[in-house]
């Protein structure tokens, strides 16, 4: 599976993303705004109207169609019905009830929860561009900003426009069609969409509203699976260093995990671990500070990477390959053969073979 992927969650996110905006990328603000303040620096839209006639606001006119009745219920739980009321301009992309639908319905009950009202408010700014684009615009670019901060990526094909185009996201999620454009509104436009967006970072926070397990109680839960276990010796050995506890801990992190297969190469498996500390530096290795998700991953082609233990190592990308490697031969490249198992402390990429940390 392709590193330079989004990420995969199930039913559930970074800040680390490192995806750089293109000259086709939206501004998370028009001109004389700030980011994340889309009414700043704003001259306020006309009482005359759109030009088709149209006297209502984005909030207004999303409550006309009659279909955005679970958008407009959790814009009024976010706090955001002001802020989509205001001066703009902005370009909202509706989620329809049918789109929602598709939510497990405990997560749509913990969003409406006081207590992740910050995640709310994060997933719903996601699908707001602080600029009016339309349909025309849309299809002339491969990204937009959004107000939340993250990229909204645009794939145009046959005609069909895709937003956050995605061979790994979770079907309730991402890979969202539009599917009307361009309905305007006396402070922006709303394009409907039939899946509802979530950006990296929420993704990754949308676990702990509902309930998930951290980056060991992940690995854990593989090591004891009935069919191919995957980490049984990497839990010994995060045991052995009594690593357990940092890596339950709030991080977040980002581990690369070796398999029980890529342990055996060294001859060890959860039998025969040798003594604390020798394997310390090693696990410590295969772990990075932050959320580096497939796509930031991929994006460091050729760059170090610096891990907790203040050591680096470098990302090679081959084709749809990703490598980690030290530099020294291809003999010593380390395949990722698997991406972004989210947790709610962090993500967890799977290696083919053990990382060897520099000696230096």
């Amino acid at each position: 599976m392709s590193v330079r992927n989004r990420l995969s969650i199930v039913a559930s996110v970074a800040a680390m993303m490192l995806a750089a905006c293109s000259d086709s990328t939206t501004p998370a603000a028009s001109s004389g705004g700030t980011p994340g303040n889309p009414d700043s620096g704003k001259t306020p839209t006309s009482d005359s109207g759109t030009p088709d006639g149209n006297k209502l606001d984005i909030i207004q006119t999303a409550a006309g169609a009659g279909t955005f009745k679970t958008l407009a219920e959790l814009l009024t739980a976010a706090d955001l019905v002001d802020t989509l009321k205001g001066a703009g301009p902005f370009t909202v992309l509706a989620p329809t009830d049918e789109a929602f639908a598709k939510l497990p319905a405990a997560l749509v009950t913990a969003l409406k929860d006081p207590a992740n009202k910050a995640l709310l408010k994060q997933i719903l700014t996601y699908h707001v561009i602080g600029a009016s684009v339309l349909a025309a615009d849309v299809v002339k670019l491969t990204k937009a900003a959004s107000i939340e901060g993250e990229n909204l990526n645009i794939s145009v094909a046959d005609g069909k426009v895709v937003i956050n185009k995605s061979t790994t996201s979770p079907a309730v999620v991402n890979n969202a069609n539009v599917t009307a454009t361009d309905i305007k509104a006396t402070n922006g436009v709303i394009h409907v969409i039939d899946t509802v967006l979530a950006s990296d970072i929420a993704l990754l926070n949308l676990p702990t509203a509902i309930g998930s397990k951290d980056i060991v109680d992940t690995a854990v839960a593989s090591s004891t699976a009935p069919t191919n276990p995957e980490f049984k010796t990497l839990v010994a050995a995060l045991k052995s260093e009594t690593l357990v506890d940092t890596l339950k801990g709030p991080g977040p992190f980002t581990v690369f995990a070796p398999t029980d297969a890529a342990f055996a190469k060294l001859t060890l498996n959860s039998e025969n671990l040798p003594a604390k500390p020798a394997l310390g530096p090693t696990l410590l290795y295969h772990v990075v500070p932050g959320i580096v998700g497939s796509a930031a991953v991929g994006a460091l082609d050729g760059k170090d990477v610096v891990t907790v233990g203040k050591k680096t190592f470098k990302v090679k990308v081959m084709g749809t390959d990703v490598f980690l490697t030290d530099g020294s031969s291809p003999a010593n490249d380390v395949k990722v053969i698997k991406t972004d198992i989210a947790t709610k402390n962090g993500l967890i990429h799977v290696i083919d073979t053990v990382l060897t940390p520099p000696k230096s």
